[in-house]
């Protein structure tokens, strides 16, 4: 679904990318895809998704309705929401809750917890993204987190990555999480004020950098959940 999510992002901005300099050069606006052919892989991807959640429960392949939606309509959303980096957060967050679904038939509220957290770091890194493509965007009229946050757009980002660790932090204390995934959230606050020396001076590489960098930022916060699980089981084995 991100796949098709992003497919369906290309051919909704293919008139707009073609004025932006880093993103002429996709495939739809290059030319080296047409349209008719996006949409068909787009429609593709939603059925193999599709096809992936049958053998789950009902209230699982329920919300795939909301979820299909959510996807296909993010990339329209600029034209008109002042912030759509926070769509873009529910949309991409969406996962989490059929995830939930899945194993339990339920969606408990620890659930809504981390999909607040993802909403809030999306909304982190997708500003560090839109604060790359702001003069451009204000040229096209097209919405963003950092058109409408103006000057106060580095502090919003700060504001987000700490209530995204605070959200974690919580979700730790209700699942009594140990050492390693404390530590791994410590971690991620090192990488966070790494990511403010970079786009303090908002130049349009050092946002991009920061922007990319994020896959640490998730990558060290999985590392210390496995960590954590990890030591768990070998514990609980040496008890046995």
């Amino acid at each position: 679904m991100r796949s098709a999510g992003c497919v369906i992002n290309d051919y909704a901005d293919r008139h707009i990318d073609i004025h932006v300099e880093r993103t002429r050069e996709r495939p739809i606006t290059s030319g080296k895809v047409n349209p008719k052919e996006a949409i068909w892989l787009a429609t593709a991807l939603s059925i193999l998704a599709f096809c992936l959640v049958l053998p789950l429960n009902s209230l699982t392949q329920w919300l795939t309705l909301p979820a299909l939606f959510l996807a296909a309509s993010y990339p329209f959303t600029k034209r008109f929401l002042a912030v759509p980096q926070a769509y873009l957060g529910i949309a991409f967050g969406f996962g989490i809750p059929m995830a939930f679904s899945a194993q339990n038939n339920e969606i408990p509220d620890i659930a809504w917890l981390l999909v607040l957290a993802n909403i809030l770091w999306c909304i982190a890194y997708d500003t560090e993204y839109a604060m790359v493509d702001r003069d451009d965007d204000m040229h096209l009229k097209i919405h963003s987190s950092a058109l409408f946050l103006g000057r106060f757009d580095i502090l919003a980002v700060m504001v987000c990555y700490g209530g995204m660790l605070a959200c974690l932090y919580l979700l730790g204390e209700e699942l009594q999480m140990g050492t390693a995934y404390y530590m791994g959230l410590l971690v991620a606050a090192g990488i966070a004020l790494y990511h403010y020396s970079l786009i303090r001076s908002r130049r349009r590489e050092d946002c991009f950098r920061a922007f990319l960098h994020n896959n640490w930022f998730g990558a060290i916060i999985f590392a210390g959940i496995f960590l954590d699980y990890l030591l768990r089981t070998a514990v609980g084995s040496s008890v046995v």
